[in-house]
């Protein structure tokens, strides 16, 4: 959990924050309608998070889309680690997790959630993740945060806020299942 002390240390300040925790509530029962809107229904409709902000939002995604339907929507995690482009970049040993989509992907539409979209380097390396299970029918992406910046050409159909920022800037999302707080900070290097 980032402290005010701990940002410091990382040589970054808070300049703002975005959302608070209800604003995020507010923004994914927003996108979950949304989501089950421009799918006409969520049959053959599953939820894949990506780690490690991803999956608990796809959970939430699930449990509101799920109300919404009365029906249960399927959720899954996916580590993408072994399919980054910049290994090399992000430390001698990565941790790998094991992926758990749960279900079959073959066939189904599947809604890749992210916490922020950014190079869109990250979403390149979940579909070659995804794509190693199966062949879904559909692919879209899902992010709380879009902050620009793309050197790849991907974007979001589901975005729950667009926040243009420099590239000293950096969106650092908190969950209350990873973080024990809940709100989205915009800090600068």
């Amino acid at each position: 959990m980032a402290t005010e002390s701990t940002l410091h240390n990382f040589g970054l300040r808070e300049k703002a924050q975005l959302m608070s925790a209800s604003e995020m509530e507010r923004t994914l029962l927003r996108l979950a309608h949304e989501i089950v809107e421009k799918s006409s229904g969520v049959d053959d409709l599953g939820l894949v998070g990506i780690r490690r902000r991803g999956v608990p939002l796809a959970e939430r995604l699930g449990k509101l889309m799920s109300r919404i339907e009365s029906t249960t929507i399927p959720v899954g995690s996916l580590d993408i680690t072994f399919y980054r482009d910049d290994l090399s970049t992000l430390g001698p040993k990565p941790v790998v997790q094991k992926s758990d989509i749960g279900f079959d992907i073959q066939d189904k539409r599947i809604i890749l959630v992210d916490d922020v979209l950014f190079t869109g380097r990250t979403i390149r390396a979940a579909l070659d993740a995804l794509f190693s299970h199966g062949r879904p029918r559909r692919v879209q992406l899902c992010v709380l945060i879009d902050r620009g910046h793309r050197e790849l050409p991907i974007e979001a159909a589901f975005v729950g806020r667009a926040v243009p920022t420099t590239m000293r800037e950096v969106i650092e999302v908190k969950l209350h299942e990873i973080d024990g707080m809940e709100k989205v900070l915009l800090v600068e290097k």
